[in-house]
């Protein structure tokens, strides 16, 4: 079950499911802000993935593919998605378990929240699913035609926003993959991720 609410300022109230007696700790960043420090090698990679599609396309056009304006409305584009972006974090979770998508209080932050076990295999989509609003914008940026300039600057833009975004996802899933083996299952509790055995 997915439930908006308008604002979360505490997201341990959100992530209280029950967590079993055989739950360990995933060792991760002790806070929101050193996860997002650790994990922003991640997001520059993929920035890094962006710049090159677009000198790639220039390259091989021999001329300017977008129109700049158009990159800003694309990235207004994104950022309005964002909320989808949490959606489909949720819609990969079952109908028991009960995701809540909000604003973080006082942030430009969406966030779905949920403490409910998935196997390890799902939790990957989970984490990753995001990247839809990513892929799909920049594969038509690739294949559009580079005369359609202010076409490719809205999908451009709206690839940036989608390719790096998930980038904190990215890390959760390095996290998962390192510290834990094919049959574990893995769940969000309070601020924390948690392995089952």
């Amino acid at each position: 079950m997915i439930k908006f609410v308008k604002s979360i300022d505490n997201i341990s109230k959100y992530q209280c499911g029950k967590l079993p007696k055989n739950a360990k700790k995933l060792k991760a960043p002790a806070s929101m802000a050193e996860m997002m420090k650790k994990s922003m090698p991640v997001a520059v990679i993929l920035c890094v993935v962006m710049i090159l599609a677009m000198f790639t396309k220039m390259y091989l056009s021999h001329t300017r593919v977008v129109s700049k304006p158009a990159i800003i409305g694309g990235l207004l584009l994104g950022f309005s998605l964002l909320i989808v972006h949490e959606w489909l974090h949720a819609i990969v979770y079952p109908k028991e378990a009960q995701v809540t998508i909000g604003k973080l209080k006082g942030k430009m932050v969406f966030v779905a929240l949920v403490s409910y076990p998935l196997n390890r295999a799902r939790f990957i989509l989970m984490c990753l699913l995001p990247f839809l609003l990513g892929v799909i914008p920049l594969t038509l940026f690739l294949l559009a035609s580079p005369h359609a300039t202010v076409f490719n600057g809205l999908v451009f833009g709206m690839a940036c926003v989608g390719m790096v975004s998930p980038y904190p996802d990215v890390y959760n899933v390095i996290l998962v993959m390192r510290q834990s083996s094919r049959n574990d299952k893995i769940m969000f509790y309070g601020d924390d991720l948690y392995k089952i055995s």
